[in-house]
């Protein structure tokens, strides 16, 4: 029989059904991906039929917050209880033929289609992150004044050697004057995109022409260029995870309904329907920041 545990069966299966489904976690368990015998030993047998290393692990996800306050020997035994009473009582529902019920078989239908949607959501969202890279980023100076005639202007001075640092402290009627008018580094989505069209094109140590943007008329100098290094997953994790894989999985899922055919039986057909127009980006720009 099984062995003793600091909880009881009962409260295992309130937890269990609480968070995961015992349908669900069975499903999972099934479909999970062959380790090697060595890495995954057998810790249990019910009726001859294994429960190895994998299968605990697994569990302990699926249980998820149910498990969070107990220590990690705590955790691995009641798991490990759980998925042995869960063996033991599966069997009986087999033998009183639960299995062949037209509840249990939608009900595992309903299970098979959520499980295998949240696998492929999942990895659509994993394989979305690992294509964020290291982006481009500048850092210029720019002098901002308020015509085309003050900017044309200021471009003489230059071209006759006037030092740029210096000439924006003079001239400019951006708060960042003060330091010569340096931005920083930032990348093209920081800056509008007249200012970034230009700032990203020119070389290090290039002055532009009067470029003219809803602040007025700059002049641009770009100092450096760098390749902002993509940060390890990991530690960015809690940022970009519910953004990105979120918006990859929406973009996953209307892909796939477009290629669908989806009848909606429950609701009268309207005249002239019309698909809902796409949503769009924001037209809002920013500012070019300060110095960072």
């Amino acid at each position: 029989m099984t062995t003793s545990s600091p909880v009881t069966t009962g409260q295992r299966f309130r937890h269990a059904s609480a968070l995961a489904g015992c349908l669900a976690l069975a499903l999972s368990l099934a479909i999970a991906g062959p380790l090697r015998a060595a890495d995954d030993p057998v810790l249990a047998k019910v009726n001859g039929a294994e429960i190895k290393k994998s299968d605990v692990a697994m569990a302990e996800e699926e249980l998820g917050p149910s498990l969070a306050q107990m220590d990690p020997a705590t955790k691995d035994e009641n798991v490990l209880s759980f998925l042995i009473d869960m063996k033991i009582v599966s069997k009986a529902a087999e033998d009183k033929k639960i299995a062949d019920s037209e509840e249990f078989k939608k009900r595992l239908a309903f299970a098979r289609n959520r499980l295998l949607m949240d696998s492929l959501l999942a990895s659509e969202g994993k394989a979305a992150t690992k294509q964020i890279t290291g982006e481009q980023e500048v850092r210029a100076r720019h002098i901002l004044v308020e015509t085309e005639d003050e900017a044309k202007a200021v471009k003489a001075e230059l071209d006759k050697g006037a030092d740029f640092a210096e000439l924006a402290k003079k001239k400019s009627k951006d708060p960042g004057s003060a330091d010569g008018g340096d931005l920083g580094f930032f990348t093209k989505e920081q800056m509008v995109p007249e200012f970034s069209a230009v700032a990203f094109a020119l070389e290090p140590g290039k002055i532009s022409d009067p470029v003219k943007s809803q602040f007025g008329w700059h002049i641009i100098k770009v100092e450096e260029k760098r390749n902002r290094k993509a940060p390890d997953f990991e530690q960015v994790k809690a940022q970009i995870e519910q953004y990105v894989t979120r918006k990859a999985q929406a973009e996953y899922v209307a892909k796939l309904r477009t290629e669908a055919k989806v009848e909606r039986l429950d609701q009268p057909a309207a005249k002239d329907a019309k698909p809902a127009d796409a949503a769009k980006p924001s037209d809002s720009k920013m500012a070019p920041p300060a110095k960072k």
